[in-house]
């Protein structure tokens, strides 16, 4: 019998017609394809399987986390190559011949079969679209995956967001310093000063609440729909020092009461929102500030062609998660009646954020599988590198979008430049 490798070649030729994007090593050790080429393992039919039952992404990502593919070397890079080999070729539906011969040639490699059992991880919600329940448990399953591993991921800031690099070619410069300089720039850019009020809406672990909170003596409410961060960020109020100035709240941003902030901040947040929700979120951002407050969004946003997220993503990482062209965002804050002032792009600063959290979890590959077992460690590198990719080949975006709710007479009270915003000067 001819090797498995020789006629899983050949199927995907009927499937992906020219030059082969991958180097394929089969169960039982043969390989085919271009020898310069990513080297995936297939390492039993399950994995063809996978692709029958679950076809295009979805099902080549259960066959990596699952372990029936594996690919050799770097992930993002072998992604990279193989997408950028087949991009101006995309797959084409064999004709009659070739479907009879392709699946001649899959039924011999083992792939019919039952469906095979779905990985653990997939999320499972019920209930209207972005409910206050349903959002809860997406957000659950995501955040509340593991404060410890969250601990172990990121650094000591507990910074789930993009970084802003501003030293990025010195050697002793560290993601926690690029999250420190982040966190700074949000609290110039909001004009911060001792005594202010600022909601802090989706606050995570607490990064922006405690520094604003301890370099900027700013009182806080912070709000999450994660109980787990609830609890970590008062407590990390009052290890740091900072409890006296810092309300944490376990609420949906719908239930958020009161006005009169001096400034507001959602950090990564926006994209949980929804789509036809997020009208009902500006205004309710535009309404708790008062007259020339500042708002500072910092958001994830898609190419103005590509879809943003994707089914892994929407599966096993982020359910319900909405992304939009960043220019529909601003149309949608000054539809509220806010009056954006400034965006800046941090779609290279997300890539190497992204990459840093990357090498993080190889160096402690052993300990990830110890706190959330393999399969959940395979989906984080899976979604990790493409997540890299993504920022890196500009199908998604982020920005930081700063915007003021005007007086009615029009003031705004913003600096005449942003000069300060980048410098050690105090914030204007």
């Amino acid at each position: 019998m001819r090797p498995a490798a020789d006629r899983l070649a050949q199927l995907l030729g009927h499937i992906l017609p020219g030059p082969h994007p991958v180097r394929v090593r089969a169960w039982d050790g043969s390989q085919a394809g271009p020898a310069n080429a990513p080297l995936i393992t297939l390492r039993s039919p399950q994995a063809l399987r996978r692709l029958l039952w679950q076809p295009h992404e979805l099902g080549l990502a259960e066959a990596y986390i699952t372990g029936d593919l594996d690919v050799d070397g770097d992930l993002a890079e072998a992604l990279s190559r193989a997408g950028s080999s087949v991009r101006d070729r995309p797959a084409t539906r064999p004709r009659p011949a070739g479907m009879a011969a392709a699946a001649t040639l899959a039924v011999g490699l083992g792939a019919a079969g039952p469906p095979p059992r779905r990985p653990d991880g997939r999320a499972r919600l019920t209930g209207p679209l972005h409910s206050a329940s349903r959002d809860r448990a997406a957000i659950s399953h995501h955040y509340d995956l593991s404060n410890e591993f969250y601990a172990l991921l990121l650094d000591e800031s507990m910074a789930y967001s993009c970084a802003y690099w501003t030293r990025p070619d010195d050697p002793a410069y560290t993601l926690a310093d690029a999250q420190r300089d982040k966190l700074e720039l949000i609290c110039r850019k909001l004009g911060l000063r001792a005594g202010d009020r600022l909601l802090d809406v989706g606050c995570g672990w607490g990064s922006l609440t405690v520094h604003a909170a301890r370099a900027h003596k700013v009182r806080v409410t912070a709000v999450t729909l994660s109980a787990a961060q609830r609890d970590f960020v008062a407590e990390r109020a009052v290890r740091e020092g900072v409890a006296d100035l810092v309300d944490v709240r376990l609420r949906h941003w719908r239930h958020i009461d009161g006005g009169g902030y001096d400034a507001a901040a959602a950090i990564e947040m926006g994209e949980h929102v929804g789509d036809v929700e997020y009208p009902a979120f500006a205004a309710k951002l535009h309404d708790a500030l008062r007259p020339e407050g500042r708002l500072l969004i910092q958001q994830m946003s898609r190419g103005i062609h590509a879809p943003g997220g994707g089914a892994f993503i929407e599966t096993y990482i982020a359910p319900d998660m909405h992304m939009r062209p960043v220019g529909r965002t601003v149309d949608l804050l000054e539809t509220a009646g806010l009056e954006v002032r400034s965006t800046e792009s941090l779609r290279e600063h997300y890539a190497a954020t992204i990459d840093a959290w990357r090498a993080t979890l190889e160096h402690h590959w052993g300990d990830v599988e110890d706190l959330v077992g393999e399969t959940t460690g395979r989906v984080w590198r899976l979604y990790l590198a493409g997540a890299s990719l993504a920022f890196s080949e500009r199908r998604m975006g982020v920005d930081q979008i700063l915007a003021v709710r005007p007086t009615r007479e029009g003031s705004s009270a913003m600096p005449a430049t942003p000069t300060s915003w980048y410098s050690a000067e105090s914030p204007a």
